[in-house]
């Protein structure tokens, strides 16, 4: 049965695959978000871990009752509540879970980029999975009139979508719901990733989203499977009759 549960699996994921590539073909643009993904569960695990994706998340839970105050250039900076929303205590303990999560499902991740905003760079830094970088091409829409506008920061957060990763890798891109909901269509929540497949010049396809309840949900599945497959590979002891 496990056997026959794999081969579904595999075949599943050469399908979807073969679905995104006749949609890039087709030149297809970034769906919308009521699109169904392409890739969810097993198969999109099983695609982020051979690498080609970027994952754009959405900062981690922030606190409401704090609001954005901008009154000049670089003030999105600052790590003062009482100037710029940041993330809660809940926001930042997920932010870890998400970056352990990612790490135990061996996804490989070769470039980190975060919007400039405290928010943004504290989750980048809390979920651990590289050195991060910002950039302003993925800035928050509410700061656009430093930055050539709405419009210029829509076109840059394109370029970078479409930009593929390193072979065998992928890209975390830690920014703001306005921004990809603007550039893709597509509206994380608080913590939520939305993964994309780059195609240079072509632009990018949606390929799926991952909540951080989902995250937590695969990294428990995929223990479940390798304890299963080392209960099965033990030793029988003939002595007493049970694995060690």
């Amino acid at each position: 049965m496990f056997q026959k549960l794999m081969v579904y699996n595999r075949f599943s994921v050469v399908y979807r695959f073969a679905l995104v590539s006749l949609c890039f073909a087709a030149g297809c643009s970034p769906v919308n978000a009521d699109d169904n993904p392409v890739l969810a569960g097993e198969a999109l695990l099983q695609a982020l871990q051979a690498g080609g994706y970027n994952i754009y998340f959405r900062h981690a839970q922030t606190d409401w009752s704090q609001s954005d105050h901008i009154a000049q250039a670089g003030d999105w900076t600052t790590c003062d509540s009482s100037r710029v929303r940041q993330l809660s205590d809940a926001g930042r303990r997920t932010a870890r879970m998400v970056g352990e999560h990612i790490r135990t499902l061996r996804i490989p991740v070769g470039k980190v980029l975060a919007s400039p905003y405290c928010r943004t760079v504290e989750t980048a830094e809390l979920m651990d999975l590289g050195v991060v970088e910002t950039t302003t091409d993925i800035m928050n829409l509410r700061v656009a009139e430093y930055f050539g506008g709405r419009d210029a920061i829509l076109k840059r957060a394109r370029s970078r979508l479409a930009m593929r990763p390193p072979p065998g890798t992928n890209i975390a891109l830690i920014a703001h719901g306005n921004v990809a909901r603007g550039a893709t269509d597509v509206y994380p929540d608080e913590a939520e990733a939305a993964v994309f497949q780059a195609h240079g010049a072509g632009g990018f396809t949606f390929v799926g989203r991952l909540t951080p309840a989902q995250w937590a949900e695969l990294a428990k599945d995929n223990y479940a499977t390798k304890t299963q497959h080392q209960n099965r590979s033990a030793p029988l002891n003939r002595d007493r009759g049970y694995q060690e």
